[in-house]
């Protein structure tokens, strides 16, 4: 990848700053751009790619603010817009935000940034961490004497300073997985699936060096084998070593300081509920209407399901509410025309039911009005819904010190609705 230059432009295509890499765009060249993006958008046909008199343009947009690369010879195009959206997240880190007014007050501390980021039209340091060691938010400027750059500039790990250390080295691991569930009318399941992420929190000294291994049943290539679960759209962090993972099926890293996140994924089979909830909505005409809800833990006796919510919605013009049930709290939230089952806590296998009397007035609305969807938040600690688990986690230090390794799985609603 070989930038020709990078722009900042408003969105009525002011030049904000600008930096020229390699000579051969001159500034006539992105008067081109807001003309041209506008006529792509106008005809229907806009891309985040743009091409005229052989300058092509990729852009990105960031609140009120055009990042344009102009380059002039076939390039990574995936890198490229990376690249922007890492050099604007670097800014947002340094600035706070990224608009018009912040490129204005710190132009200084940006052409700065652009020199270190990228040389001669190819990226350099992209992570503000190593960054902030010699160029300072406070002063706009380099630190006071010759900048001496960071010795993870020129280590192989540039995500990691050397010299950490911490009076107790211990790595924390949390795997927490979403469940999306959709189920219609009819008791069918229209779309469930598994969004999960593995979180580190990395207090560990030195240069470490981290290996994990996952259980036998967690399977993450296009050939799946029976009893095990498929693992879909994994993305690593970059500290991952990716050939060994795709040789050995086992990941090994050098860990970023602090909380990052290893890894995420999708799993789109054997996906179970849970938590199940029925709903019965009986309508009396002119009347009052009725809502039977039951909710059972379809997971194993020693879990425990906590900050359990069954959001039911209830026609905009119910009045007087009676509720019974045996467990938890009911609130109805007139506002939001909904009612809200709350438990505490749900044991595995344990099975609860709630009853709702709401009055209707005499007058018929002349439109019916539409039907949400039951909604369902709930929490089961110790629990990963895709069945991945960690077997094994080995810390390696060349000063050979003692580290703990804790490990905790989550298992949490996502987008959990029930049409009635």
């Amino acid at each position: 990848m070989a930038f020709s230059a990078i722009y900042f432009l408003d969105n009525k295509g002011q030049v904000l700053i600008s930096r020229n890499y390699r000579g051969n765009v001159t500034m006539s060249m992105i008067e081109n751009f807001m003309p041209l993006l506008l006529s792509k958008e106008e005809d229907g046909s806009l891309s985040p790619i743009l091409e005229k008199d052989d300058v092509y343009f990729l852009w990105i947009k960031y609140k009120n603010i055009y990042m344009v690369c102009t380059m002039k010879r076939n390039t990574n195009i995936t890198l490229s817009f990376a690249f922007l959206f890492k050099v604007k997240q670097i800014f947002i880190e340094y600035f706070g935000d990224l608009e018009q007014e912040s490129i204005q007050d710190n132009f200084i501390l940006m052409y700065e940034l652009l020199d270190e980021i990228m040389d001669f039209g190819y990226p350099q340091i992209t992570e503000t961490a190593i960054l902030q060691e010699y160029i300072t938010q406070e002063g706009y400027k380099l630190k006071q004497g010759a900048p001496k750059p960071p010795a993870a500039v020129t280590n192989a790990v540039s995500w990691r300073s050397e010299g950490i250390k911490y009076r107790r080295n211990e790595l924390f691991m949390d795997v927490i997985e979403s469940i999306n569930f959709l189920v219609n009318a009819r008791g069918c399941v229209v779309h469930s699936e598994i969004l999960g992420q593995i979180l580190i929190n990395c207090c560990l000294s030195g240069m470490p060096e981290v290996t994990l291994c996952f259980n036998d049943n967690a399977l993450f290539n296009q050939n799946p084998r029976e009893n095990v679960v498929d693992f879909e759209d994994v993305k690593f962090h970059s500290c991952v070593r990716l050939s060994r993972f795709e040789n050995e099926r086992v990941i090994s890293f050098i860990p970023p300081d602090k909380d990052f996140e290893l890894m995420s994924y999708r799993v789109t089979s054997q996906v179970q509920p849970y938590l199940f909830v029925e709903a019965n909505v009986q309508r009396y005409t002119h009347s009052r209407i009725e809502i039977t809800a039951k909710v059972k833990g379809k997971f194993k006796e020693r879990l425990t399901a906590t900050d359990v919510a069954i959001i039911i919605p209830v026609p905009s013009d119910a009045s007087s509410p009676k509720f019974s049930t045996a467990k938890g709290c009911i609130e109805w939230v007139p506002e939001d025309s909904v009612i809200i089952w709350s438990i505490n806590s749900i044991q595995g296998g344990k099975e609860f039911m709630m009853k709702a009397h709401l009055g209707l007035p005499s007058v018929e609305a002349e439109e019916p009005e539409a039907k949400p969807p039951i909604r369902v938040k709930f929490k089961i600690q110790y629990l990963a819904a895709s069945g991945l688990q960690i077997k094994y986690v080995r810390i390696i230090e060349k000063s050979t010190y003692q580290a703990i390794s804790w490990i905790r799985s989550l298992t949490k609603s996502g987008d959990f609705q029930i049409r009635i």
